[in-house]
């Protein structure tokens, strides 16, 4: 009887053991890494510990794997934020390569090549390069992923590196097709991977000026679109009376959730942050607050339906695209617990909502903004919005104290001189044909990457730019003669398409390149090729005709037979004569003689942010200069891309910082506790995980968009074996 009652005891004890032990699994929703941003929360958290701040400097390389194994320099960065499912890890190359290797080793399994499954392998080198990772979906011995190429969205066998030949054609779905426009003229590449949601993968992307950025549910099994979220509403559709141009949803682009979703899978709610509407910086042809520019979306996963919405910038002509995806955590407020959604922006400012309603956490405040001074035919919106807390994250106002004074009284007076001849007046600062103080700049404050938030405190750390840029206006040149040369067409059509990036005189501006002898690189097929596809940082612009794309590429390629040539496309004209077209000159870094930020440091830094109670925990720079550091100046931060990762052994892991090392950061306190060089600069998020109880910390290290060291390297981290 006793033996009996023992083991019964036994097992009532094991059982109560077992059900514990399972709903703590269960409960541990942060203890791998099987979706972009570590989880559908997207706050980019792992609850491992076997990695702490008391043996985090004993890290040594665990693997690297080289996805190409040649020569990059002309391939342009990885911003992969890999995945891993059942130790395998998921990744992308610069060539936009998919491979699946062991997470243990770093052995290679297999690796799907997009160029042997297009006719066209020059159309798939040339497509946008950039993929920032994939999703990966499962039923039964189904498993797949996905992951997009240009406008093309791949389903890949999970085990084989196979297409799946049941989704879309062949295994692909052409984006292009379902936007309601002509396929023909439209340009889409996904940068961030699609959400899965149930049996639904849901994306939208880099687009074209001229095409929308809708976003769109697909079915993960046959590819077939179920559903379709105008971000620039049809007629009887919310936001579409936010538009003083009924027709806006028939010919206006972008407004795209290129930055990538959240989920709340428990109650199927999606969240999005929608960039600009075309144009960026003039917005004559587009009066109205132009929803859902601008805006945090929360839609119903299922069936793309609105459920509420907040515009973070009205009638934006700065560039302020909501540029992270936003996340998901849980607040007390009154004694209850909130679920809220979490979103960083360009600005520095951080807005923070009642998940469910839209409710803000923190009050927002409409705010009087300057608007006086605007380019003929703007119409400026005379407010926007302020949360009062969080207080921005970066400076936003840039005044003669605060120019750079690390450099000498040169270079100092230099600067000094030039900003006295721009208007500066803040954060909305109207543009102006003379020159603008953009600040915290195009891309500054909180970037792509996004913040990282520990669910166990609520405290969110965002690393971020701060870089002033100059915008100058330009009245688009037009001409109403029915009879041109080609060269005539293509200088109007240059400053029409591609002055904004490569610069009146085509020298190249900001991280764009020059254009002066392109043509010993390029012939007219594959330059015009390259207008249609685009390539890296390049949207297609597909909706250019052949008669458009010769007058352009004789003018780029200095075709000097071509150019005599009498145009034949259509008429470029601008018959509205109060409401004049404008375009800017390009993306202008105001900077010292030296090459240095003409603002005073910090450059760049990484906050902490208790988002129970809206503070501040610490604020420290991040990134240096090292020639700067050999004379004695204190860290003077830089530019940064790709986001943290915080996890349960208290510490923050980042990259991204232009020189090009990997840091671990205590996170109470906001000091660099280990780091070390990496192969070329990581500008993407790492990834945390763990194989056989051995914890794992990797990150892609393709090098950046500023020049200097390139790579196809993966690069794992682990703790030696005892």
């Amino acid at each position: 009887m006793v033996i009996k009652k023992t083991k019964l005891l036994l097992s009532v004890t094991l059982s109560v053991a077992i059900l514990t032990s399972a709903v703590y699994l269960a409960e541990r929703k942060y203890s791998d890494w099987k979706i972009y941003g570590g989880s559908g929360d997207n706050v980019k958290y792992s609850d491992l510990k076997q990695i702490d701040t008391s043996n985090v400097n004993q890290l040594k390389v665990a693997w690297v794997y080289h996805s190409e194994n040649e020569d990059q320099s002309k391939y342009g960065p990885m911003e992969c934020n890999p995945i891993i499912v059942n130790n395998t890890l998921f990744g992308v190359s610069p060539r936009l390569k998919l491979f699946a290797v062991d997470a243990a080793t770093g052995k290679e399994k297999w690796h799907f090549d997009p160029a042997d499954t297009s006719g066209n392998k020059t159309w798939a080198r040339n497509s946008v390069n950039m993929n920032r990772g994939v999703a990966y979906w499962a039923d039964g011995d189904d498993r797949r992923i996905i992951y997009t190429v240009g406008p093309i969205a791949f389903a890949v066998n999970a085990e084989t590196g196979k297409l799946i030949p049941g989704f879309g054609l062949n295994g692909g779905v052409d984006l292009r097709k379902g936007l309601g426009r002509d396929e023909k003229s439209v340009s889409i590449s996904p940068t961030s991977p699609v959400i899965i949601y149930k049996n639904l993968f849901i994306t939208s992307g880099l687009v074209s000026e001229t095409t929308p950025g809708h976003i769109r549910g697909f079915d993960v099994r046959t590819g077939k679109q179920k559903w379709i979220f105008h971000t620039i509403p049809y007629p009887g559709e919310a936001g579409y009376t936010s538009w003083d141009d009924k027709t806006a949803y028939k010919r206006m682009g972008s407004t795209n959730a290129w930055s990538g979703f959240s989920l709340d899978s428990k109650r199927g709610l999606l969240f999005a942050g929608v960039g600009s509407p075309t144009n960026d910086f003039y917005g004559g042809d587009r009066w109205g607050k132009g929803l859902f520019g601008n805006c945090l979306l929360a839609l119903d996963a299922a069936t793309g339906k609105l459920k509420w919405h907040f515009q973070t910038v009205h009638h934006d002509v700065w560039d302020m695209d909501i540029s992270s995806a936003p996340v998901l955590v849980t607040i007390p407020r009154n004694g209850k617990k909130i679920d809220a959604v979490v979103q960083t922006t360009k600005s520095g400012f951080v807005f923070v909502f009642d998940r469910i309603t839209g409710k803000p956490l923190f009050p927002i405040k409409e705010k009087p903004v300057p608007i006086n001074g605007a380019v003929l035919g703007e119409k400026l919106s005379p407010t926007q919005p302020f949360p009062v807390l969080p207080k921005p994250f970066v400076r936003q106002r840039m005044t003669e104290n605060d120019l750079n004074n690390v450099v000498g009284d040169s270079s100092y007076q230099d600067i000094k001189r030039r900003f006295k001849t721009y208007r500066s007046q803040g954060i909305f600062t109207p543009p102006t044909e003379k020159g603008t103080i953009i600040l915290p700049g195009y891309d500054g404050g909180g970037e792509w990457g996004g913040p990282a938030v520990d669910p166990e405190t609520n405290i969110l750390y965002v690393n971020a730019n701060e870089m002033a840029w100059v915008l100058n206006l330009v009245k688009e040149k037009s001409d109403n003669k029915k009879s041109m040369t080609n060269l005539q067409a293509g200088v109007v059509l240059y400053h029409k398409n591609c002055m904004g990036c490569h610069g009146p005189e085509r020298l190249g501006s900001g991280d764009y390149p020059s254009l002066i002898g392109v043509e010993r690189k390029y012939k007219f097929a594959q330059f015009s090729e390259l207008l249609s596809t685009g390539r890296r940082m390049m949207p297609g612009f597909a909706q250019l005709s052949k008669a458009e794309k010769v007058a352009i590429g004789s003018f780029v390629l200095n075709q000097k037979a071509e150019q005599e040539n009498p145009y034949t496309g259509t008429a470029i004209k601008n018959d509205n004569k109060s409401k004049p077209s404008y375009s800017f000159t390009g993306y202008n870094k105001f900077l010292t003689k030296e090459g240095y930020p003409a603002l005073s440091p910090p450059w760049g830094t990484i906050s902490a942010i208790d988002l129970n109670t809206g503070k501040y925990k610490w604020q420290v720079p991040f990134g240096e200069f090292e020639e700067l550091k050999k004379k004695g100046i204190p860290t003077t931060g830089r530019e940064n891309y790709g986001g943290p990762v915080v996890t349960a052994g208290g510490v923050i892991f980042i990259g991204a910082s232009a020189d090009g090392k990997f840091r671990a950061i205590n996170k109470k306190t906001g000091k660099t506790i280990w780091e070390t060089e990496l192969p070329a600069p990581g500008v993407a998020t790492p990834a945390v995980y763990e194989v056989n109880g051995k914890q794992y910390i990797v990150i892609a290290c393709g090098g950046s968009k500023w020049g200097g060291k390139s790579s196809d390297a993966y690069v794992a981290f682990t703790l030696p074996d005892k």
